[in-house]
């Protein structure tokens, strides 16, 4: 590129360019707000100058244990305090923060163990049988820190030599942490479900990690000071990035160790919570506690869901309620969510089921998010704004992972083109917003016709007594497959096959309706996602 008179002695230099990397938030937060309340725990209140001197510590000690540039440390914890320092202190000494999923068994953690060459895991001791069976199954020799929290009261064995609070105890609350050497250096390693064989270990980079905190406060308007209720995995997606967004407007994070309707209640009530984030059960827990577990909200409380779209029925119980509910849309490998359905204040004047319509959609790219486009994975251009031209969801941006560890060819399939492939199918509307149909291996092909399971799903949640519904393909010798749904009932509620069959042709074409029904619990994985693979053997068997 041939240089202009722009660019002669007018070089980058430490004065003008420094790395992008969310660690300065948290100093930023401490040094202006010192006193301000930044976590809630129980009975605990930790400031910002504690909880910045906590994880200075936490860097300290992990770098006197030798942990440097490009070394794993595995955590395997509750959204708990320890956690949110763990998002500052791990990479305040350039090592690299692995979240490990609480809800996995041994073998699925021991192989992340070992593909990430863990050089440190600190768990906590609610998870210790797992933890000790991965850790007898593992080639990995990782240093074991236990984490004892205040507020669990469970049992579980100490399974290293040293605890938490020790730990940090020997470690410099002064300590002069390290800025990254470059914005792409590793921040995060996140390890995907592994629902098609083994998971791969998702890269995030500093640049990535600063543009989507601050992404999360622009989209969720948030203003100076929210309080924020950790019901959302801080295991996932590093939280959607939000334990870097808090400290950006120096908000307060109130911790939860598991998501119970009665905790929720009483943590908005009593801490005046602003926002949270959850899949849909987090919702349904919400709106089925029984009535005395329920408690007034002092304010309309935002709620920034993902997954699939909320059914019309649930939006409007948790409008009822006191909730102001987002939908967002986002993968592991793009941060967490990146696109959202904004909305419009025209779109307030039209009839319920129009509303419902137009928040079906996924919705417009985060300011965060360079691009977003439907197109054709063959051609690799742009599908009709039409609404109805199935392509596939591609992104572009710094917001996009950095690649899955140790594995080129995925690496190299997920950005073919220059563009990172999410697998999804959806269409592009007019006005520029996007609406997945399926996935793409979701799709059910039925005597040629292509067949949305989505669209099946969303008919019947319209039934009054349908609480959760799932459809997926069932091999046919007629028609190659032919959709297959299962069904989880409302409390209280009766409907049986005939009818909700019936009630689907009301609604679709006939070809698109379901010839089987099946009354049973839907398997989800550990961040509230159906796991259709598991629903596709038991079709099969059917």
């Amino acid at each position: 590129m041939a240089k202009t008179s722009y660019d002669i002695d007018l070089d980058r230099n430490p004065a003008n360019y420094q790395p992008l990397t969310p660690l300065g938030f948290l100093e930023r937060a401490a040094a202006v707000f010192p006193d301000r309340t930044a976590i809630i725990h129980g009975p605990m209140r930790r400031s910002y100058a504690d909880f910045y001197a906590r994880a200075r510590r936490l860097g300290s000690a992990l770098s006197e244990r030798g942990i440097k540039r490009g070394d794993t440390v595995s955590v395997f914890l509750a959204n708990t305090p320890a956690m949110l320092e763990c998002h500052y202190g791990v990479p305040m000494c350039q090592g690299v923060l692995n979240t490990l999923n609480t809800r996995l068994d041994a073998a699925i953690i021991a192989f992340s163990l070992d593909h990430a060459d863990a050089k440190v895991v600190i768990t906590d001791r609610e998870y210790s049988k797992v933890m000790k069976d991965a850790l007898a199954l593992c080639k990995a020799k990782p240093l074991i820190i236990d984490y004892d929290d205040p507020e669990y009261t469970g049992s579980g064995e100490r399974l290293g030599s040293i605890e938490y609070e020790e730990f940090i105890a020997q470690g410099d609350p002064g300590y002069a942490w390290k800025m990254p050497d470059d914005e792409w250096d590793a921040i995060t390693l996140n390890y995907t479900s592994g629902t098609t064989g083994d998971p791969k270990g998702v890269v995030y980079h500093h640049r990535g990690a600063y543009l989507l905190a601050v992404g999360n406060v622009v989209t969720c308007s948030m203003g100076k000071n929210p309080v924020y209720l950790w019901t959302l995995p801080m295991f996932h997606c590093n939280g959607w990035c939000f334990p870097w967004s808090i400290s950006v407007v120096a908000g307060t994070h109130v911790c939860l160790r598991s998501v119970r309707a009665a905790a929720m209640y009483e943590a908005i009530a009593d801490h005046k919570v602003t926002h949270l984030c959850g899949a849909p059960i987090v919702m349904a827990t919400l709106l089925n506690a029984p009535a005395n577990e329920k408690k007034p909200l002092p304010h309309a409380v935002e709620f920034f869901t993902a997954a699939a779209p909320p059914p019309e029925a649930v939006l409007a119980a948790m409008k009822e309620a006191g909730f102001s509910v987002t939908h967002l849309y986002g993968l592991t490998e793009s941060y967490g969510p990146a696109v959202v359905n904004d909305w419009h204040e025209a779109w307030d004047a039209l009839t319920p089921a129009e509303q419902a319509v137009k928040k079906a959609r996924q919705g417009v790219r985060y300011g965060a998010l360079e691009t977003l486009d439907v197109l054709d994975p063959e051609a690799m251009t742009p599908v009709a704004r039409d609404g109805e031209t199935l392509g596939e969801v591609m992104m572009r941006g710094n917001v996009v992972m950095k690649g899955y560890l140790k594995n080129r060819p995925s690496t190299e399939k997920a950005f073919a083109g220059g563009w990172f492939h999410t697998g999804d199918l959806g269409v592009m509307h007019a006005d520029g917003y996007i609406q997945l149909k399926d996935r793409s291996k979701d799709i059910i092909i039925s005597g040629g016709e292509n067949i949305s399971s989505i669209e099946v799903e969303d008919a019947l949640y319209k039934h009054p007594a349908v609480a959760a519904a799932a459809v997926v393909a069932k091999p046919d010798d007629k028609w190659g497959e032919t959709p297959c749904a299962f069904v989880e009932l409302k409390p209280g509620t009766k409907a049986n096959a005939d009818e909700l069959m019936r009630w689907c042709r009301e609604h679709l074409a006939s070809y698109k309706c379901p010839r089987y029904v099946v009354f049973a619990e839907i398997p989800k994985t550990s961040t509230g996602k159906i796991q259709k693979f598991k629903l596709r053997e038991l079709a099969k068997a059917l």
